[in-house]
């Protein structure tokens, strides 16, 4: 198998690993809310969006030790351990304690933080300035393969009422799906370890000396706790890079909207109480049309990356009006009651006659946004940062999931149209400052300088 080849066969493989973990834990978190009301009737008493914040918080906290982790440890060890994590909070669900819940909820925190740091570098150690742009559509397209795959399996082979009664009334039921969502999380855990190591020529972030090779391969123990501190220290100086801060506007936003689409409207169309008896179906539905605009935005983008002469503000903007018309839909479709509608739902009503149909085709656009944004984020990421790509990754994942905590946390006060309204402002921001550094970037590359030199 040629170098390049190679680099491709581990692109897919980590990319089909994350479709496998997140079938399942994205399944847990478009429903997690729905699933805990319906338990809150019995012993159990918990809040979803709580347990959500608690993950989002510790990931944001953790992110400050990953890059020495992962430098210590490497991507492939790093991902398959959280991948363990990410099946223990799966399993929680099985038989489901308020104490296991929380805990489980840090413990993921934690893994989440270390696996997608692991990622990013594995994603630039097996791509150059040539392929960062495709390997990251490839990627992102498989990872979002997860949203549509597992909810299109539960809706075949349990029938739309099936789902609301495994999910929301019968213990036994429950518990049958909630094995088979570990099952498929492990087997993606397991799959890590089909990653090979690529060869040292043409990889970003890769030192084409072969004495550097030999060196590294001869480490001691006390060089490695070097690097790992050394890679804690690069963490703190680019975070106040000026190109870092610009981005990491771009990032916030895109923590905001991961938990708006994953969590709050999935929520709010199982709260409509007049889309009558399929309302908590729909949310199963919506789950699909979200991972099917994922997919192809992360396909299409990875396929354009090559040709694309314009480079990633174009696609940046169209992620940005594609959003904006799926605010305004959602903001004439659903009630502003919905995010904290009680468990008997809400008969509140719209601007518009509420309309299944305008709610699939704003999960449609969502999850387009989104891969707009994600994609370009971690092409840059990887071609700005290629020597410090652990470290440039954790940031982006670090304001990404502070945010997210942040607006897991609102979700259970904010009516809708002010959860509307910080998007709005966040991805406008954000869209500016996106633009911005691709401007530099480009201008840059166009002189032949090294962009990190800046």
């Amino acid at each position: 198998m040629s170098p390049e080849s190679k680099k491709l066969f581990n692109i897919i493989i980590l990319g089909v690993a994350f479709m496998f973990m997140f079938t399942a834990f994205q399944t847990c978190g478009n429903v997690a809310q729905t699933v805990i009301r319906s338990l809150n009737n019995t012993d159990f008493h918990g809040s979803g969006y709580t347990s959500m914040a608690i993950i989002y918080g510790v990931f944001s906290a953790s992110n400050l030790i990953t890059p020495s982790v992962v430098t210590i440890v490497g991507p492939q060890l790093s991902m398959f351990a959280s991948g363990l994590f990410y099946s223990m909070y799966i399993a929680v669900f099985i038989q489901p304690f308020p104490w296991s819940f929380y805990t489980a909820s840090v413990f993921i925190g934690i893994a989440a933080a270390v696996l997608w740091t692991a990622q990013g570098n594995c994603l630039t150690i097996n791509s150059d300035e040539h392929t960062i742009g495709r390997n990251s559509g490839i990627f992102w397209a498989l990872l979002q393969s997860s949203n549509s795959c597992t909810l299109a399996l539960i809706l075949e082979l349990f029938g739309r009422y099936y789902l609301v009664s495994s999910f929301f009334s019968l213990e036994s039921d429950r518990r049958t799906v909630f094995i088979a969502l570990t099952v498929i999380s492990l087997v993606g855990t397991v799959l890590f370890f089909l990653i090979r190591k690529p060869d040292s020529e043409n990889v970003l972030g890769e030192d084409e000396s072969s004495d550097d090779q030999d060196m590294e391969v001869n480490e001691s123990a006390q060089n490695n706790l070097t690097k790992a501190v050394d890679a804690f220290k690069k963490s703190f100086k680019l975070c106040v890079t000026k190109e870092m801060l610009l981005l990491s506007i771009t990032t916030a936003y895109t923590g905001l909207e991961l938990t708006f689409f994953s969590g709050v409207y999935g929520t709010c169309i199982g709260a409509i109480n007049k889309f009558g008896a399929e309302e908590k179906s729909l949310i199963g539905l919506s789950g699909i049309f979200i991972g099917i605009g994922e997919i192809l935005g992360g396909s299409l983008f990875g396929l354009l990356s090559k040709n694309n002469r314009f480079g990633r503000n174009p696609v940046v903007l169209l992620g940005i009006l594609v959003h904006f018309m799926a605010f305004y839909l959602i903001f004439l479709n659903m009630p502003g009651d919905a995010p904290i509608a009680p468990i008997e739902g809400t008969d509140s009503s719209a601007y518009i006659r509420s309309s299944k149909e305008v709610a699939i085709l704003c999960s449609f656009l969502l999850g387009l946004g989104d891969s707009c944004f994600n994609t370009q984020l971690l092409s840059i990421l990887g071609f700005l940062y290629s020597e410090d790509s652990a470290p440039a990754f954790a940031i982006f994942k670090f304001v990404q999931s502070i945010c997210a905590a942040v607006a897991f946390f609102y979700s259970n006060y904010l009516l809708l149209h002010w959860q509307l309204l910080v998007m709005v402002i966040f991805g406008f921001s954000g869209t500016i400052s996106f633009f911005t550094v691709e401007w530099e970037a480009a201008a840059f590359v166009a002189r032949g300088s090294d962009y990190q030199s800046i």
